[in-house]
């Protein structure tokens, strides 16, 4: 049985304005869930979003207000289910909500695992890597800053792969700033970017081989997440890898894309697939499909962060890397022992469970009240 389920929503500022074309963040919303049960477990989840409702269907306080109000109240009735048998209920009885089942299945996932005294990898199928890549995104908008902050970076060998958000600015200006970036910082060095779906077809098509002829590796979600034609026309006319993010929403999106040719590269997402049981699937399909995978995030905290890289070391094809960069972006750390980043990768725990330990004083300091 369980004993608690709590929602708590931590405001911490960025180390700078993170701007995309949906929104410009100075202060991330981590919204985390703490299970506990009878016996004495804890397990943690994450449901945390970006850009409040400019990103998508959830908000932190629309995930709180759920879990609280249908989540909880349906989770203390059930005693003696597997995961599956108690998100098969879940699901039976919430619709949507696809975070907020993410951040609860993370958790019971934490407890297995550490009722089992296993990684959580583990549960997954197991990690065929110990550590993955980690690009870095440049979005102060700015090219002498970013440039300067990605040399930074390269120096202290923390990433050497880049992600630029643009599609906010006129088109000519984007590929302007994009293109400086590149060619400051050398051929060995991979840049890509994300429109946040910004561009029409044909602002894509142009903007497409400007940044391909550039020298750019990938383009991420150039178009609206419904125009699925586009993105197949987009694909099939340009050698540049062109990845799905948005508009990949779980296994049966992941299906639909997939079956059409309308994207080179899946960028998984663990809360955007609906669960980290459910990203694994993303995987398989992408897998069956021939499509190269992508560690995406949410710019979720440390929760959300090492869920995901549990997720990410059980893909046996990870070509674009991930950008699991989230807990670096904040100013305040929520754990007694930092995710380990050296040598441009993210370690990930060996120890039960998520692997991880939260500091609840820090916490609850910075916790919205």
């Amino acid at each position: 049985m369980y004993k608690s389920i709590e929602t708590l929503l931590v405001e911490i500022p960025t180390i700078r304005p993170h701007k995309m074309a949906v929104a410009t963040m100075q202060t991330q919303t981590l919204v985390l869930i703490k299970i506990t049960t009878e016996d004495g477990f804890v397990g943690w989840g994450e449901a945390t979003t970006i850009g409040g409702l400019g990103y998508g269907e959830e908000s932190p306080e629309s995930v709180q207000t759920n879990i609280d109000t249908y989540f909880a109240p349906l989770l203390k009735t059930l005693s003696g289910l597997n995961i599956a048998q108690t998100m098969q209920i879940i699901h039976r009885n919430i619709n949507g909500n696809r975070f907020a089942k993410c951040a609860i299945q993370t958790a019971l996932l934490d407890i297995q695992s550490q009722r089992l005294g296993i990684p959580l990898s583990e549960l997954l199928g197991g990690r065929l890597r110990d550590s993955i890549s980690v690009l870095w995104v440049l979005a102060s908008g700015d090219t002498e800053k970013d440039i300067a902050e990605a040399k930074k970076m390269i120096t202290a060998k923390r990433h050497n792969i880049f992600k630029l958000k643009i599609g906010s600015r006129p088109l000519e200006q984007d590929i302007e700033h994009v293109l400086a970036i590149k060619q400051a910082l050398g051929s060995e060095i991979s840049i890509r970017v994300d429109v946040n779906r910004a561009w029409s077809e044909l602002t894509a098509i142009k903007g497409i081989k400007m940044l391909q002829d550039g020298g750019v590796d990938l383009i991420e979600q150039p178009c609206a997440i419904q125009n699925i034609d586009a993105m197949q026309r987009l694909t099939r006319k340009f050698d540049i890898a062109i990845m799905a993010d948005e508009s990949l929403m779980g296994p049966q999106s992941a299906y639909e894309l997939a079956k059409c040719n309308a994207a080179s590269v899946f960028a998984v997402k663990v809360a955007q697939s609906g669960g980290l049981i459910e990203a694994c699937e993303v995987g398989k399909l992408a897998n069956l499909a021939g499509i190269d995978l992508y560690g995406g995030t949410m710019l979720e905290g440390p929760v959300g962060t090492i869920a995901s890289a549990h997720v990410f070391s059980t893909f046996s094809n990870l070509a674009y890397g991930t950008e699991l960069f989230g807990p670096l972006l904040l100013t305040e750390q929520i754990l007694k022992k930092p995710l380990q980043y050296e040598n441009f990768e993210l370690k990930i725990p060996t120890a039960s469970g998520l692997g991880i330990e939260l500091d609840e004083d820090k916490i609850d300091k910075l916790r919205r009240k």
